[in-house]
């Protein structure tokens, strides 16, 4: 394998340790590393080989993997998965190629979208699409300890948080129960987008795709140290419900 479509283990045993650091959780490894040689430590990285060493790659091998996985999936030759290989594979951890937040709607499935096998898809779901706290700790987690070198913020037409959020802001509706904080998160885009031309429910739902990838892109020093190596790309896209497609937007 090409040096950069390579992985590099012990940037990952420095990020694993960053990030534990940083969240202070687990408190027993890091008792183990702290006590550990750096050279032993190093090495048992390097003999360690990942779960799934073809997701191992660049950020620019991930994304022409995805879209390509998108397109089988459009036109219908999806692979076969043989699901009981890939959960045994796997049982000794998860190494995904990409992180997807996308939105908790029932017709969009990022794992069929993309058609990936169990172990390649790290999958952060909330309706609207939009970085939450918890969200954005997820994919901190993705990136500095399992190593995703991707992150698709993934939106789609006929969403309804953008539909009850543009009902908010146009119409002052106010939603029971807890949907209201759906609605407030998605006000910044929709507000932008108010008085553009075309339809305002896809050009809000474009913008929210914008916004979350340029959150993400400077919400965090995991992530945008990350993205300041070369070892992480983020983008958006929208998920065209009719055919299938992902259109990248951001």
């Amino acid at each position: 394998m090409c040096e950069s479509c390579d992985s590099n283990p012990l940037q990952h045993a420095s990020g694993r340790r960053r990030f534990l650091r940083l969240a202070g959780l687990g408190a027993g490894a890091l008792l183990l590393t702290s006590a550990l040689p750096d050279n032993i430590i190093q090495a048992a990285e390097e003999t360690a080989a990942p779960p799934k060493p073809q997701n191992s790659i660049s950020p620019e091998m991930a994304l022409k993997r995805l879209m390509e996985g998108n397109e089988r999936y459009v036109t219908g030759a999806s692979k076969t998965h043989d699901f009981k290989a890939e959960r045994e594979a796997l049982v000794s951890g998860q190494n995904p190629f990409v992180a997807v937040l996308s939105c908790s709607d029932s017709r969009i499935a990022p794992e069929y979208a993309f058609d990936t096998a169990r172990g390649d898809l790290f999958a952060i779901r909330v309706a609207g699409n939009f970085v939450t706290d918890e969200g954005l700790a997820s994919l901190e987690y993705g990136v500095a300890v399992l190593g995703a070198p991707l992150i698709l913020v993934l939106g789609h037409e006929s969403c309804g948080a953008i539909s009850a959020g543009i009902k908010a802001v146009k119409d002052h509706t106010v939603f029971p129960g807890h949907i209201p904080k759906l609605t407030d998160a998605l006000k910044p885009a929709i507000e932008k987008v108010l008085h553009e031309p075309g339809s305002l429910m896809d050009n809000a739902t474009a913008q929210n795709v914008k916004d979350s990838v340029k959150r993400l892109k400077n919400a965090s020093p995991l992530l945008t140290d990350a993205l300041g190596k070369g070892t992480l790309n983020i983008v958006g896209g929208v998920y065209r419900l009719a055919t299938g497609k992902v259109e990248l937007i951001a």
